[in-house]
């Protein structure tokens, strides 16, 4: 990985994948040590590690699942950045108790992906089930802790799922987050994008929005195309 961390993971309970990796690239932090950032559903803090990477700001990572808030506790000790990454072990929906309210300069979000279904309700392991489907966060409680914690002009970040992108627009409109930039992610050439990065900003206007270039993360012989590999890698890896 690029940046000089190490992240502790299981992969039977969570392990952080590309869209972490993608997300914590695509958010904008200003690099000085005057802002607030969170990162919503936070899992084991993947997020929130890497963007303490870009920014001398401090970074909240905000997790429901108490055994990742504590992997992701591990993390920022190993890591020694107990001064700038903090975790808290919350419900996204209960935010507003404890992040004062149009105070925060950024927020991300890699939120759960799938509406419940039956079979998600059944999925032997409840972590990943609570991780990836909608069990105890909709898309629109998340669009409104989200609109709740920022200042007016302040930036949001979320990967989502292509399948919900109307959606999401919708949500993000009806809480006065203006969509400003989206880039598609592609596995490969000639398939179907599989993942979206979305900006919005705060009481921002309705202009200006902007679909940026496509990205492709593998080439024919599923290989990491060298965007990509310089996101997960770093500079040096990409350039062998």
């Amino acid at each position: 990985m690029q940046y000089d961390i190490e992240i502790i993971q299981s992969p039977s309970v969570f392990s952080f994948s590309l869209d972490a990796v993608l997300l914590g690239e695509f958010a904008q932090v200003p690099k000085h040590n005057r802002a607030k950032i969170v990162d919503l559903c936070s899992g084991n803090g993947a997020v929130a590690l890497m963007l303490s990477q870009k920014t001398a700001s401090p970074v909240t990572g905000v997790e429901i699942q108490e055994r990742l808030v504590d992997m992701a506790n591990r993390s920022i000790e190993l890591n020694q950045l107990q001064e700038q990454v903090m975790m808290k072990h919350a419900d996204v929906k209960e935010v507003r108790e404890m992040i004062r309210h149009d105070s925060v300069d950024v927020v991300t979000c890699n939120p759960p992906y799938f509406k419940v279904t039956e079979e998600s309700l059944q999925n032997p392991n409840t972590h990943l089930a609570i991780a990836r489907h909608e069990i105890y966060l909709s898309l629109e409680e998340m669009m409104k802790a989200t609109a709740f914690l920022l200042k007016t002009k302040g930036k949001a970040y979320f990967v989502h799922r292509p399948d919900r992108f109307l959606e999401i627009l919708d949500a993000m409109r009806a809480v006065n987050l203006a969509p400003k930039r989206v880039r598609f992610v592609y596995p490969k050439q000639h398939k179907e994008a599989n993942m979206i990065l979305i900006e919005g900003i705060k009481n921002g206007k309705e202009t200006g929005f902007t679909v940026l270039a496509p990205l492709f993360v593998f080439d024919q012989n599923d290989q990491y195309l060298p965007e990509v590999r310089r996101m997960i890698y770093g500079a040096e890896r990409n350039e062998e």
